[in-house]
């Protein structure tokens, strides 16, 4: 089955339980076991976004904040990636206060490496400024140096690149009689490694970070 096919298939509001431990498998560019998934029959490649053993998207995203541009695949060290949007009062706000409880912990722990990407889907009003209420409300040590919130040129790039390239659902609601909007979307966070491979896949709308220390933990010991 295509990607496509099963990103139609999966629809915006299924989940695939991932668990494993330590050891590469047969696949030299991860450093963690293939994980059990809930249905056995489901592999990396069925999947509409990039999970176990795959290589993170060849792209380029702004980091408004920190003033340059970052491709993706070259992030030294082991990171985290997710999707958002900051007007969001639902999924986005729980997909980000789980990375922030993993940068107070890695900052805890001296990993120095460990960094974090949440790539917007609405760059028409995520900008600099947004990022930085975002960052003041969620608590986000922004002074460490190693959050970046990413952004996409324009509502086509956002398209091209996080559902496209990354394989994210979301899809712009209807404005209201003021002209404010929400969306629909998908909540995965990426573990990857500093190769640009994925490590583990997290697909839920509530990520549980003891999980992602527990596997980042794993990652940094293999």
């Amino acid at each position: 089955m295509q990607r496509r096919s099963y990103l139609r298939a999966l629809g915006a509001s299924a989940a695939v339980g991932l668990a494993g431990c330590l050891g590469g498998d047969d696949n030299p560019n991860v450093a963690l076991s293939e994980p059990t998934r809930e249905n056995e029959d489901v592999t990396s490649e069925m999947l509409p976004y990039p999970a176990w053993g795959q290589q993170v998207p060849d792209v380029t995203l702004a980091d408004p904040l920190g003033g340059t541009e970052v491709s993706v695949r070259d992030i030294d060290g082991p990171h985290f990636h997710t999707f958002i949007f900051t007007n969001c009062m639902t999924v986005c706000p729980v997909l980000v206060s789980s990375l922030r409880e993993v940068q107070i912990y890695s900052l805890d722990q001296g990993y120095d490496d460990v960094s974090f990407y949440p790539v917007t889907f609405d760059p028409a009003r995520d900008d600099a400024q947004a990022f930085q209420a975002e960052a003041d409300q969620m608590n986000i040590d922004m002074d460490a140096g190693n959050w970046h919130f990413l952004r996409p040129e324009d509502e086509a790039e956002a398209k091209s690149v996080v559902q496209d390239e990354f394989g994210v659902f979301f899809e712009k609601n209807e404005p209201d009689e003021e002209g404010n909007y929400m969306f629909t979307h998908m909540g995965l966070v990426l573990l990857v490694n500093g190769d640009g491979y994925v490590e583990r896949s997290y697909r839920g709308t509530q990520p549980d970070e003891q999980t992602l220390i527990d596997d980042l933990n794993a990652l940094k010991e293999a």
